[in-house]
């Protein structure tokens, strides 16, 4: 009965400690997990960071790029303009830009698997965000048939310019002439190039304002979700 006694003691504790090693090695996964997941996100959020910095830089390019629209419409439509503006404007009106997206975060996850972010709502917007909105931005930017300013407007709208710049005994531009009678129908092109290039550009500036509100919404709801 002695035997019998201390046989299930031993059973007991055997079980006890079988239990109690596979909850300890399933609180170790989970804190590994845990702290992978903490990790990740922190990679994330600072990518998002410099997103920020990234988007505000192509943002004020292409501010930029429509004041030069609006330089050249004056000289078009015969309106007084700042002849030391003349080169600045003349470089940015047909300048187009890259999407650059800090995304090895991003691509950490998708290679460790998107189960590892716990939370469904915050996994969702992650996703999102980089497949879809990212991913417009960039296609915008860079594959975008009419975004392809320097490729589709610059030598047409050089060729009519080039005609009234003043030059140097070095060839550098120096000025344009603003007293030389514009040629009407070159006129007419050339503000419906603008016209496009500045509808173009603003479309792709209000793309970046709504993108950049989901990225600010993103960093909170990780800052949050850290924080629980």
């Amino acid at each position: 009965m002695k035997n019998k006694k201390s046989y299930r003691v031993e059973l007991f504790l055997i079980f006890v400690t079988v239990v109690s090693a596979f909850a300890l090695n399933s609180w170790n996964e989970n804190r590994k997990a845990d702290i992978a997941e903490s990790k990740l996100l922190t990679e994330i959020r600072q990518g998002l960071e410099k997103d920020l910095l990234d988007m505000d830089e192509n943002l004020r390019g292409h501010r930029m790029g429509n004041q030069a629209v609006d330089y050249f419409r004056r000289f078009l439509t015969q309106k007084p303009i700042d002849q030391d503006s003349l080169l600045t404007y003349y470089l940015t009106v047909t300048r187009d830009f890259i999407s650059i997206q800090n995304i090895s975060g991003y691509e950490t996850l998708k290679s460790r698997g998107f189960e590892l972010i716990e939370n469904d709502s915050l996994r969702t917007k992650i996703i999102s965000l980089y497949e879809y909105d990212y991913s417009s931005l960039r296609k915008l930017e860079e594959e975008y048939y009419e975004m392809q300013f320097q490729e589709n407007y610059f030598k047409e709208i050089n060729r009519t310019l080039a005609k009234y710049f003043i030059f140097d005994a070095d060839g550098k531009i120096t000025g344009i002439d603003v007293n030389q009678k514009i040629d009407e129908t070159e006129k007419r092109i050339l503000l419906t190039y603008l016209m496009k290039i500045k509808t173009n550009r603003n479309f792709v500036m209000y793309q970046y304002d709504v993108t950049k509100v989901k990225v600010l919404d993103l960093i909170k709801n990780i800052e949050a979700y850290k924080g629980h």
